[in-house]
């Protein structure tokens, strides 16, 4: 090859290179100009409510939306949301194990083992009946848990942010219980965790249903308020008793009602339970009846005394803040199953 070829050669070789290096040069600046995401240039305050993934703001991890289904609707929720106000206090007890950081709660009817949260670090935001919304629209959640006594406010709270109804279906008790945990944890990305506490509480549920099917003993629930009885059953409000830990009901035709059905101390002569599980709501509420009599008072009479119930010793007065303020959470379910268990001596 002469000189000139070779000349010619390099020279070629060179300009191709230098059309190379341009050529990378120029998609190295398009990638560093592009926005973080599809269609946005920058993050913004708008950003935590766009339905596809963004970018959070400190720009180092991307913000998943969920789209949760509920009884009350379809609800958009960013993946662990930080401002998170929580009616239902089951829920609560559930992401204070879960060691969440919430932002409000309702503070007027606590339970004593959710004391901490009536704490001023935490908002007041209303009541379980009568939400402040005032309140809440200045508070700007990320998230709003609700259950049944809220329930009419959904509508209202859907426009103040992202509202999820978590109320406890007692039809199909455990069911239910298991879809609520198994949303919270999607909520806040602890599945596998949710999984293991789920585990072991159904491991007593299970070890409880196979002692209570080999004892031919029935049980009757009763809430006492104000000197009155009602007294639910297999799909009502207490319905776990009969439902999930398979003690059987010494009247399974009672009415499924939100306050139960109406009864005398006749009806719990007849029915004769050899278990009578006792709910004192004015305990709860902090109220008496206007003799100012509790529940153990009231339930002192002949009739009662003569059920098997009374004279095995196997009246039990069930702890009314899990019972009638809260459940449905991990903690407050792990406790009443925990409770049925050692009152009847089957754990």
């Amino acid at each position: 090859m002469n000189k000139r070829k070779v000349r010619r050669y390099l020279v070629v070789t060179m300009a191709v290179l230098a059309l190379l290096l341009a050529a990378c040069g120029n998609k190295t600046d398009r990638n560093a100009a592009a926005p973080a995401s599809p269609g946005a240039s920058a993050p913004s305050e708008s950003a935590s409510s766009a339905p596809s993934e963004t970018v959070e703001p400190s720009g180092a991890a991307e913000a998943q939306t969920l789209t949760i289904t509920h009884a009350l609707g379809t609800t958009e929720v960013r993946k662990n949301p930080k401002k998170v106000i929580v009616f239902d206090f089951g829920i609560l007890d559930t992401l204070d194990k879960m060691g969440v950081e919430v932002l409000g709660v309702a503070k007027d009817s606590l339970p004593p083992y959710l004391e901490k949260f009536k704490d001023a670090r935490y908002e007041n935001i209303g009541s379980l009946k009568e939400p402040d919304l005032e309140k809440i629209s200045g508070l700007e959640p990320d998230l709003i848990v609700i259950s049944g006594r809220q329930s009419d406010y959904y509508e209202e709270l859907s426009k103040l942010g992202p509202t999820v109804y978590l109320g406890l279906d007692t039809s199909r008790y455990w069911d239910s219980f298991r879809e609520n945990m198994r949303t919270v944890a999607s909520i806040f990305d602890r599945t596998d965790w949710m999984e293991q506490e789920m585990a072991q509480i159904e491991a007593k549920v299970e070890a409880i249903k196979t002692k209570a099917g080999a004892q031919d003993k029935k049980g009757l629930i009763v809430l006492v308020t104000g000197g009155k009885l009602s007294a639910y059953g297999p799909g009502g409000r207490f319905g776990i008793i009969h439902d999930v830990l398979g003690i059987p009901a010494a009247d399974p035709n009672i009415e499924v009602s939100t306050h139960g059905m109406s009864v005398s101390y006749e009806y719990i002569a007849e029915k004769n339970p050899d278990y009578l599980f006792v709910v004192d709501r004015d305990q709860a509420v902090g109220s008496a009846d206007a003799q100012g009599q509790s529940a153990a008072q009231v339930l002192d009479n002949e009739l009662v005394r003569g059920t098997n119930a009374y004279k095995n010793g196997k009246i039990i007065y069930l702890d009314p803040e899990y019972w009638y303020l809260s459940g449905g959470g991990l903690v407050s379910v792990s406790a009443m199953v925990d409770e049925v268990a050692q009152d009847l001596g089957l754990n």
